[in-house]
């Protein structure tokens, strides 16, 4: 019975893939039509004037930038939420749930009834984990983004500041730092996607708030928001460079020192979890055994 149940789950599951699949199809054949307009000066998809969702605004800033990366992501979900549903049905057909509380049930002193509820619950938490992996997979790409983000922007902003202070216009000088990027870098590629803006005919200022919101990165977001006071206002943008470098070099230093200040706190945990234990078996290990040995002498005497 319930290997017939099972199949008949496992063919319900490709089913529903199937016609997922077939509508994530035409809404992908559909956006690229509508985005066929807007390519421009690159083979890319079009990701320059495409008006985007939420979902696709958390997608694209993870660097997912295809134009079916949305209906992709929903048709991962849907799939998760079926292999999350078939898992849990797995679970509550199988033996594990009543041997488990059968060991819990076996513990002395009623201890491992306390685990029973979550016992029970362990199914629904594997349906939550496995439907809960798209996004996780999402967010851990968007966190490395960052980090690569993190890590390429005080030395693209020390060169602009030079290339600027040296008497390159803003584009020429980013031309320059983007020869010496990896093509595969995110703040590079963000860059590009910025320098292609302006040549489809975007305006500055349009282009570097469009880029802030495609990367939306707190210290990034402050060095934009510098160049766009700048553009409107007409300072020089030698100087607003050479400023948002030196404030951003001090910002890594300061979060560095933080950093190198919680690390004694950090080290408490492995310590006293890890080591105390241990330390303290050693030495008082050997006393407490003679301590039982007394003890045990003593009892025996007196009995």
């Amino acid at each position: 019975m319930i290997n017939a149940l099972t199949i008949i789950l496992v063919i319900l599951l490709l089913v529903v893939g199937l016609v997922t699949l077939r509508y994530a199809w035409a809404w992908t054949v559909s956006s690229r039509r509508l985005a066929v307009a807007a390519e421009s000066l690159d083979p890319e998809p079009a990701v320059i004037s495409v008006e985007r969702t939420w979902l696709g605004k958390w997608l694209f800033r993870a660097g997912f930038r295809t134009p079916n990366a949305t209906p992709v992501f929903v048709v991962a979900n849907l799939f998760a939420l079926l292999a999350g549903l078939l898992v849990a049905f797995v679970l509550y057909q199988s033996a594990v749930v009543p041997l488990g509380g059968t060991v819990l049930r076996a513990i002395p002193g009623a201890v491992g009834e306390v685990f029973l509820p979550l016992l029970w619950a362990s199914p629904v938490f594997a349906v939550g984990v496995v439907v809960a992996l798209p996004a996780i997979l999402v967010r851990a790409r968007r966190r490395k983004r960052i980090r690569l983000i993190e890590q390429d922007l005080p030395l693209s902003l020390d060169l602009l500041a030079t290339l600027a202070e040296a008497g390159l216009s803003f584009d020429a000088a980013l031309e320059r730092v983007l020869e010496t990027q990896r093509h595969r870098r995110p703040l590079a590629d963000e860059f590009r996607l910025f320098r292609l803006e302006i040549l489809t005919g975007r305006s500055r200022i349009e282009s570097l708030r469009r880029l802030k919101d495609n990367i939306n990165i707190p210290w990034f977001s402050i060095f934009v928001s510098a160049l766009i006071h700048a553009e409107q206002i007409g300072a020089s943008l030698a100087a607003t460079l050479r400023a948002q470098a030196d404030d951003l070099r001090n910002r890594r230093r300061e979060r560095a020192l933080a950093q190198a200040m919680a690390v004694p706190v950090k080290l408490l945990f492995p310590l006293i979890i890890c080591f105390l234990p241990g330390i303290m078996i050693a030495s008082l290990g050997p006393i407490i055994f003679q301590i039982l040995q007394m003890l045990d002498q003593v009892l025996q005497n007196g009995f």
